[in-house]
């Protein structure tokens, strides 16, 4: 069996931003990007209850020219945007923001999380747009454990968010081709994940630990990036392990990001920050 070759392995650094220490092994010293992936966060955070939702979480914020992304693991979250989208996605869940020419969010805890106490685990992945689709028109697209199509291996579970693994087609839709999925696996038990030989990726472990193409072992909390090739990307667990697989086709396009803007120039960059602050992007007045 052939496999994709390993381009890197990157451990997630802890990251402080404003106050929330995230794990982020996208971009780091060795991978700056993985286009058309920018940025990967993965948080836990502990809630000890007795709290209002207002207090807590990310209040409302601006993006233009990219998709932010989050994957839902414990917990949930509750979006709120400009468009009026309010929705609250419970874990295995997740929520796909298509940015584009700019929206203001918010993402808290749901109530009951916020109330009760308890952890919000979510992985927050930055996907670039191509120059064509920065200043489309934004959209919030939500998609539920129960709505997400599932592949079953033998102690493995992987579901289809975008993309098609094994007859089963994912039901977000992407602007550029990509392929998203969240995997489980059991002890011992392995997966072989066809890739097409142009698309660029990686495969992050939350927990746990795999051995990457029969090759090297990788614990969690690490990102391995593959470079285009042909060949499967192969995974065996060692201990139960979640991970995440996104590949994608590239873009290759040039980057100018500065805070939560993404575009080609940096004259975008301060168009954008000029829109924002003009009200062109929108209002988010938060109803609790």
């Amino acid at each position: 069996m052939a496999f994709r070759p390993i381009q890197t392995i990157e451990p997630a650094q802890p990251v402080n931003m404003g106050g929330l220490i995230v794990k982020q092994p996208l971009p780091a010293t060795g991978l700056d990007q993985q286009d058309p992936f920018l940025l990967l966060h993965h948080a836990q955070i502990p809630f000890r209850g007795g709290q209002h939702p207002s207090q807590l979480g990310v209040p409302p914020h601006p993006h233009r020219g990219f998709e932010p992304v989050t994957f839902i693991y414990q917990g949930g979250v509750h979006h709120r945007d400009s468009l009026g989208n309010d929705s609250v996605i419970g874990p295995g869940g997740v929520q796909w923001m298509t940015a584009g020419r700019g929206v203001v969010h918010s993402e808290r805890p749901p109530a009951a999380l916020a109330e009760d106490g308890g952890t919000q685990e979510i992985i927050q992945l930055w996907i670039n747009l191509p120059r064509v689709a920065k200043m489309n028109d934004p959209r919030y697209q939500s998609l539920t454990e129960e709505e997400t199509p599932t592949v079953e291996g033998e102690g493995v579970t992987v579901q289809v968010v975008a993309g098609t693994l094994a007859g089963k087609t994912g039901p977000i839709d992407t602007h550029t081709p990509i392929l998203a999925l969240n995997a489980r696996f059991e002890r011992e038990r392995s997966f072989s994940f066809p890739w097409p030989a142009d698309y660029q990726g990686f495969a992050y472990l939350l927990d746990g630990s795999v051995t990457v193409n029969e090759e090297v072992t990788v614990a969690g909390e690490h990102l391995v990036a593959f470079a285009p090739g042909a060949g499967d990307v192969h995974l065996r667990a060692t201990a139960p392990t979640r991970v995440l697989l996104m590949a994608g086709a590239p873009i290759r396009e040039p980057i100018v990001a500065q805070g939560p803007f993404v575009m080609n120039r940096s004259v975008e960059i301060y168009q954008a920050m000029m829109d924002y602050q003009g009200g062109a992007m929108g209002t988010l007045d938060e109803q609790f």
